[in-house]
């Protein structure tokens, strides 16, 4: 078999993994961002991604644990947590970039939707555990960890409640009461919780 024949042979065969799982991730975000969780289910994201549905049951355990993965994806990058040594205003960034994220292409709707979907999907509802709610959380206390062990904290805190208090809030907010989450609620927060609502 020539060079040529070989070469045609292997470029009709299958597509590497990676760009599969790339091109499935592309799909399912573009449904969910479009048309809410509901939209994503396996056959329209293998109809969109040139990609068999076996290879999605294979890959993932439920069509909501795809669509959590596929806004993860899309939004991890969003919410790095800085470090300037300053913990008020790494506070500021970290909250107001979440915040932010929560308002654009409906974002703040499709958590609601997921943390609905995780109630009678374990799958999903591990997964956000696992990936998102846990991580994230882990990483706000070490920053909050950090800010303590150079003196800018009291020692003794309940850092997880800490943490809990802050973003808490801001989904108490969009889950329960449907209100809109304006940045300004960032500072309102951890103002309240840096320097306390007692009257002097």
């Amino acid at each position: 078999m020539s060079d040529i024949q070989s070469a045609q042979r292997r470029g009709r065969g299958r597509r590497p993994a990676a760009e599969v799982r790339a091109a499935v991730l592309k799909a399912a975000a573009d449904l969910l961002f479009d048309d809410g969780v509901a939209a994503v289910t396996f056959d329209k994201v293998a109809a969109r991604a040139g990609s068999s549905k076996m290879t999605l049951y294979k890959w993932w355990p439920s069509p909501g644990v795809l669509a959590f993965e596929a806004y993860f994806d899309s939004t991890e990058h969003r919410l790095s947590f800085p470090d300037t040594k300053d913990i008020e205003a790494d506070l500021l960034t970290q909250m107001t970039a979440f915040i932010r994220l929560l308002n654009d292409q409906g974002s703040g709707k499709l958590i609601a939707e997921l943390v609905g979907a995780a109630q009678s999907d374990p799958a999903l509802a591990r997964a956000l555990s696992d990936f998102y709610t846990g991580p994230r959380r882990q990483l706000a206390i070490d920053r909050l960890r950090r800010a303590q062990e150079a003196g800018q904290l009291r020692t003794g805190l309940d850092l997880a409640a800490v943490v809990d208090q802050l973003w808490g809030a801001c989904y108490h907010r969009m889950l329960l009461f449907r209100e809109p989450l304006e940045t300004s609620m960032a500072k309102t927060l951890i103002t309240n919780l840096l320097h306390g609502i007692a009257a002097p």
